[in-house]
């Protein structure tokens, strides 16, 4: 039994999007779940920056933590989870979250930034609705009391 792993297969079969982007934020990466998730293919997308997915009022601190990150090496997005907007093609905002690495080169500079992400856009609507609703409960609540009172 072989142990090697086909990392294009995984890489191509895997249901979240993996975007790799350089140190100057050009996309080197994208995958079949990126082409499904923000409507670009892959054609569209290689060479292209990442602000073709970054709503355009986010793109000033995403740059800053980029060119942060590029400087310092360091990440704290590679556990922690970050949950941002981003635009689909047809230009629809999307609620994704996403994880990142970092591929460093031989001299242990980083060379390029990988986000594996998923798009938690109707998981967002249904907490948003709860909260509508559980305000709208509350202040029926709070309106029924002074009432009684």
């Amino acid at each position: 039994m072989s142990s090697a792993i086909d990392l294009d297969q995984l890489v191509q079969a895997v249901g979240d999007a993996i975007v790799i982007s350089d140190a100057g934020g050009a996309i080197t990466l994208w995958n079949p779940a990126a082409e499904r998730m923000f409507g670009f293919s892959q054609a569209e997308a290689l060479g292209k920056s990442l602000d073709l997915i970054i709503p355009e009022r986010q793109r000033q601190r995403h740059w800053d933590g980029y060119q942060k990150t590029m400087e310092s090496g360091v990440t704290r997005y590679g556990n922690d989870v970050l949950r941002v907007p981003a635009v689909h093609k047809d230009g629809h905002t999307l609620s994704i979250a996403f994880t990142v690495a970092l591929l460093l080169t031989p001299a242990g500079k980083v060379a390029a930034i990988v986000a594996v992400i998923r798009d938690e856009s109707s998981r967002f609507a249904e907490d948003r609705a709860l909260r509508k609703r559980l305000a709208e409960l509350e202040a029926k609540l709070t309106a029924q009391v002074a009432e009684s009172s």
